[in-house]
């Protein structure tokens, strides 16, 4: 069931849940090594050392809380809403906002999704997807995404920002 109005920002479990994903998908942008010096490991040798897998282990577990976060994200979009776009913003760019968040879902599901068909399956491709592929297209995406929303806050002079921060 729809939310009855649409709200003027983002519920406090929204802000929440979207600073908490944010900082689990950097952790696991910017320090792979875990998982990466495992998968060296496992192609060279077929065994890893246990440092290596505990490593790993950590970022496989994050992408697992990315997971769980984005459903309850997906959740609560349904059951509190989204604020309408800014006045100020030009049609075609409320177009573009709404294929890049979507975009965003969706590579949020599936870089998890991908990494535990790799890890947990040992489905090479799937991790080379994962690696080569998807997340080459997430930094594109969040590049995209943060560039939106400074143009909204400096140019635009909208409460975007306001909207995801203190509401």
């Amino acid at each position: 069931m729809p939310p009855l109005k649409t709200p003027a920002s983002f519920s406090l479990p929204q802000r929440a849940v979207h600073w908490l994903t944010a900082a689990l998908v950097f952790f696991n942008l910017l320090l792979p090594d875990g998982m990466n010096a495992w998968n060296r490991s496992i192609k060279k040798a077929g065994v890893a050392t246990a440092d290596q897998v505990a490593s790993a282990n950590i970022h496989a577990y994050v992408g697992s809380a990315i997971l769980v976060l984005v459903c309850l994200r997906l959740v609560f979009r349904l059951v509190h809403g989204v604020p309408s776009s800014p006045s100020q913003e030009p049609v075609f760019f409320v177009l573009v906002s709404k294929i890049a968040h979507g975009l965003l879902y969706v590579l949020l599901l599936a870089m998890p999704l991908t990494g535990m068909a790799a890890y947990y399956l040992g489905y090479s491709a799937a991790g080379e997807v994962h690696a080569d592929i998807l997340k080459v297209a997430l930094w594109t995406l969040i590049s995209g995404h943060v560039l939106g929303v400074l143009v909204h806050q400096l140019y635009w002079k909208t409460n975007v920002l306001r909207r995801m921060t203190i509401g």
